[in-house]
């Protein structure tokens, strides 16, 4: 029941409560289906082919190394504020995404055409991949490019194409991206509430290079 449901029985059999336990076993025969489904249709079946670039494009290390990569080549004062902003909350989603899956343990779906695994992790629920690129999405489209609406397609296309491809692959279940994609709102929403002014995110970058930069609270 634990391997059909996803579940981890590495450190014991967990009671599921019976609701529950219908909602996984759903999710496991849809999840099932859209695979299928996607093998069928031209342009689903493109996006598992490509399901590694897709993944590359959302990896919690990549965006985490290649954001502090910016932050060090583009010292510009104009950035401060989406540069540090943007690093909090990739780091706060990468620490929400591992606790959740550590308390969750749900195990990932054991795939019907098995492609290259990538990475170690064996853990599924939720989809940090989801919530990572929905996240980034929505800060960048409400807090920097806000008026530039011909940017929220591609966006948009990019979260679609990172969650869908993660189901096709057979890397999580469909309910693990529902779940990724409703807790990358909510971190967007939580970082929208705490935003750090333009003079603290000076101060931040100022202490992190220590240097001292124009418009930092550290500025003298």
């Amino acid at each position: 029941m634990e391997e059909l449901l996803g579940q981890d029985s590495s450190r014991g059999k967990r009671k599921v409560p019976p609701m529950l336990q219908k909602l996984l076993h759903n999710d496991v025969q849809l999840t099932k289906k859209f695979v299928e489904f996607g093998l069928r249709t031209t342009w689903l079946r493109s996006l598992r082919n490509h399901a590694q670039l897709f993944d590359v494009s959302c990896h919690g290390i990549v965006w985490l190394a290649g954001w502090l990569t910016f932050i060090w080549l583009f010292n510009n004062k104009e950035l401060y504020q989406l540069q540090v902003n943007m690093l909090i909350a990739l780091i706060l989603d990468i620490i929400v995404i591992a606790v959740m899956k550590a308390a969750v343990r749900r195990r990932r779906p054991v795939p019907m055409n098995k492609l290259t695994d990538i990475g170690p992790d064996k853990f599924s629920f939720p989809s940090g991949h989801a919530s990572r690129s929905t996240m980034i999405a929505f800060i960048l489209m409400t807090e920097y490019f806000n008026d530039y609406f011909f940017l929220y397609p591609p966006f948009l296309a990019w979260v679609g194409a990172v969650c869908l491809s993660k189901v096709l692959a057979e890397r999580h279940y469909l309910l693990d991206v529902l779940a990724g994609i409703s807790l990358g709102l909510q971190e967007a929403i939580f970082m929208h509430l705490i935003w750090f002014s333009q003079s603290t995110c000076a101060g931040i970058v100022a202490s992190l290079s220590d240097e001292k930069i124009d418009g930092g609270e550290y500025h003298v």
